[in-house]
């Protein structure tokens, strides 16, 4: 063969939803995936990074017991792909392995039975507060391996984020053709910052991508898929709808070996098929990017943990009214229970909103009144003022908690990240439960989800499952006669227009007031953040859509004295 020639590759992008931990599960996936795709002609099928283990494995990557499970799994799955005749089908998967007592982050070569090359990334991400990495292996070395003629090089997901020499050293090398497994999780946002750095690396390797991301929900990560590849001048070729199973196959015309591989699998050049119609999705807004993100953290939250149902309090304002939506189009609203739980303080238009929601979505509605329970507490112990109006949102939490352990429902909390960044809120109240939805969700966006998802329904000639009224009201918890939240706090457009400098993008007192934030405004905003860290420390998990969730990518430290602008 030589050098320079093209030849064209028949690849498949598989990424698939695994389950952390559930290995036999994860290998039959892998195998029904090449199946499928071998069956079509596919020369190399390439999974998302750690498909066997699932992803991310945090503390599992130091138990010993894991990481040989893991490695064994993979022994097995490439022995099964020759039984079952896709042996000649040359497998990409990522799997966790060890040496030397420590963990490693691994992508193996699978052909003929056998693992043939791996490629041993150093470093695993943990995604926590500070995305840490752990070096676990003295160092990355660069893997080209020769499959039908191209030089095919490896790389494992943040190697194309964080250019540390690796991606140099590969393209020095000069392969016909790059892979990237890949765990990317969802951003607002970040589609499009995938896409530029895939067509910036493509030209620097001269050669075309392959970039195959991982799906599926994750305790409070979502990995969207969104699958893709580019050619040699960095334009879009294919991609694969985000949030979507399923598997892609594409020819790739890519230049012949003009390296010295690692390992040759084969030299001989296989006769170009007729060529595959690529598709490349469309992309989806901004809104609806969020949406699927918050129905697929929550679907695979509660399925993956074995739950059947879950429970709520619809109160008939507009987040718990949101939570609801999410909940019905994620899991179908028979397994959607819906409580209103009125005291003294509510209003009839509440209990009409959270009674329009249910008929509008089809959810299982009931109403259980809480004043007698909280008459019965004060009663027998004198609590007056703020202490009174929490002892209403901590009924409310203890009779969604008792309703799950009588029933087996998942309870959500139906909080909202401004609520959760400024402290508004109960704990062992409105904070109860076992996942929380919007928490990564700004009341704006809130707002705006609600509209889009109303927007959507009639578009479809659907009934919009949030009442109108549930949107356009005053925001209130409905603890005191005429309370509303801008009682306690600003409006939420300044609020959140003060939170998202603070919260995501790290700016100071200084910083914010420099431009143009009222300096009593900010001073008070951020008092109460970094009073609340205590509240965050107890809240559920929840899907994260953003580059800077509390307890997932910021945490500070409950007892400090800093203060900004001191």
């Amino acid at each position: 063969m030589e050098s320079g020639q093209p030849h064209r590759l028949r690849i498949a992008l598989a990424g698939l939803n695994p389950i952390v931990g559930d290995l036999a599960g994860n290998s039959a996936a892998i195998a029904r995936a090449v199946r499928a795709v071998g069956s079509d002609g596919a020369n190399l099928v390439v999974f998302p990074e750690m498909t066997v283990t699932g992803y991310p494995i945090e503390d599992l990557a130091l138990r010993q017991s894991f990481r040989r499970a893991s490695k064994a799994a993979v022994i097995a799955l490439a022995k099964k792909l020759v039984e079952q005749g896709d042996g000649d089908v040359v497998a990409i998967v990522g799997y966790l392995d060890e040496a030397d007592g420590r963990p490693q982050n691994v992508a193996a070569i699978i052909h003929g039975g056998e693992i043939k090359a791996r490629y041993i990334k150093s470093r695993l991400p943990n995604f926590g507060v500070f995305d840490e990495y752990r070096n676990f292996a003295p160092g990355d070395q660069t893997l080209v391996v020769r499959i039908h003629g191209v030089d095919v090089g490896v790389l494992i997901c943040q190697d194309i984020w964080h250019d540390d020499g690796v991606v140099a050293d590969l393209a020095a090398r000069t392969p016909g053709l790059v892979v990237v497994p890949n765990g990317s999780p969802f951003e607002r946002k970040k589609d499009s910052q995938r896409t530029q750095l895939l067509a910036r690396q493509a030209k620097r390797f001269k050669a075309p991508m392959v970039y195959v991301n991982m799906l599926g929900g994750q305790d409070d990560l979502v990995f969207d898929g969104g699958s893709m590849a580019v050619d040699i001048d960095g334009e879009l070729i294919a991609r694969s709808p985000q949030f979507e199973d399923g598997l892609m196959l594409i020819d790739l015309d890519c230049v012949g070996h003009s390296s010295t591989p690692d390992l040759i699998i084969s030299e001989v050049a296989l006769t170009a098929p007729t060529p595959l119609v690529t598709a490349i999705a469309d992309s989806f807004s901004e809104e609806e990017q969020i949406w699927k993100a918050l129905v697929m953290g929550l679907r695979d939250y509660v399925e993956k943990n074995g739950f059947r149902s879950v429970v709520l309090g619809l109160s008939g304002g507009i987040d718990s009214a949101l939570v609801a939506a999410i909940a019905v189009d994620a899991l179908g609203a028979n397994v959607v229970n819906a409580v209103a739980l009125p005291s003294k303080y509510s209003s009839t238009h509440s209990i009409e909103d959270a009674q329009a929601l249910a008929t509008n979505t089809g959810l299982r509605f009931r109403i259980i009144p809480i004043a007698p329970m909280v008459d019965a507490f004060t009663e027998n112990v004198v609590l007056k003022g703020l202490a009174e109006e929490n002892v209403q949102a901590r009924v409310r939490g203890t009779t969604l908690m008792g309703i799950s352990n009588q029933e087996g429902h998942l309870v959500l909390a139906t909080g909202n990240k401004s609520e959760l960044a400024v402290g508004y809120s109960t704990l062992y109240g409105d904070a109860v439960g076992g996942f929380a939805p919007i928490k990564d969700i700004y009341k704006t966006d809130v707002w705006a989800l609600s509209r889009w998802r109303n927007a959507q329904a009639e578009a479809a000639g659907e009934i919009a499952p949030i009442p109108l009224s549930s949107i356009e009201k005053e925001p209130s918890a409905e603890l005191r006669p005429d309370q509303k939240d801008s009682d306690s706090l600003p409006d939420y457009e300044v609020l959140d227009g003060v939170l998202v400098e603070y919260v995501d993008h790290d700016r100071g007192y200084d910083d914010l007031v420099s431009s143009g934030f009222d300096s009593a405004l900010v001073a008070r905003v951020i008092g109460l953040v970094d009073a609340a860290e205590y509240k965050r420390r107890q809240y559920p998990p929840g899907t994260k859509v953003s580059s800077r969730a509390f307890g997932k990518d910021r945490r500070l430290p409950m007892t400090t004295r800093w203060r900004e602008g001191q």
